[in-house]
């Protein structure tokens, strides 16, 4: 006996297979300085912008719970390789990487994508760009700054010059492990050098101009960039949140995923 097939069976089938090609596609756009930025686009719905933190690459959110809670949720979930990491071009010019090049390869790609609003969450180095692109970007209406506290905020910060000194051959105590790190996935020092040398300072009286909505969360362990609840205090509208967590694991664990559903 031949099946027949309802109208609405076939296109549960054809949304099955249109997942199926949207999560394995790899995507490339050409940014403001012919600079190419790798980036991944998974599922349908409200767009959510994921950053990734320093010498990482937008594989780092492939397993958490997370990005995994977002598609389940219905979510459209956009995570690029900042420049110098991961798939994207790894230019060596200071010029590639000064006056918030990273900044502006955000605003551009979500362009790309036709994008009139989204959200957008950060994970240590991912919330000190996406700090900055607050204040340049009114189409984000909630923002996550997750493992980051308040010393980014100035611009002779100390730990930032020691990561720029590391990467430039002048390694320490503190800094040998995230040197052989790099140089065990193969990441590009140079870059990760210009990373550091040209990261966006944002000022407190900026992060007071932001009207977005922003959640800070950050691991009960995990103070090494300074006082998270001091970040949360200089917004005006903001929620602050603590999980347990140190700073390497808790971008992966179930309780930040649960926080920032809770939060969008």
């Amino acid at each position: 006996m031949k099946k027949q097939y309802s109208f609405w069976s076939l296109l549960v089938f054809i949304s099955v297979l249109m997942f199926s090609n949207v999560s394995a596609q790899t995507n490339y756009f050409t940014s403001f300085d012919d600079v190419d930025i790798t980036y991944s686009d998974e599922g349908f719905g409200k767009p959510i912008l994921l950053i990734h933190g320093f010498i990482n690459s937008r594989t780092s959110w492939d397993k958490t719970q997370l990005k995994s809670d977002l598609l389940k949720k219905g979510y459209r979930v956009i995570v690029p390789d900042l420049r110098g990491n991961g798939d994207s071009d790894k230019p060596q010019a200071e010029k590639s990487y000064a006056n918030d090049a990273e900044v502006k390869d955000l605003k551009l790609l979500m362009s790309h994508l036709n994008s009139k609003e989204f959200y957008a969450i950060g994970y240590s180095r991912g919330s000190i760009v996406l700090a900055k692109l607050l204040t340049k970007e009114p189409r984000i209406k909630k923002a996550v700054l997750g493992g980051m506290g308040i010393n980014f905020t100035d611009p002779n910060w100390d730990r930032r010059i020691m990561f720029m000194d590391a990467f430039n051959g002048v390694v320490t105590e503190e800094t040998k492990g995230a040197v052989a790190y790099a140089k065990s996935i193969g990441a590009d020092l140079r870059s990760l050098h210009l990373q550091q040398k040209y990261q966006p300072v944002t000022s407190i009286e900026e992060l007071r101009a932001v009207k977005t909505k922003v959640l800070v969360i950050a691991g009960d362990e995990d103070l090494e960039n300074g006082n998270p609840e001091l970040l949360h205090k200089t917004f005006n509208k903001s929620k602050f949140v603590v999980v347990p967590g140190n700073h390497n694991g808790t971008y992966k664990t179930e309780a930040f995923s649960k926080a920032i559903l809770s939060f969008l």
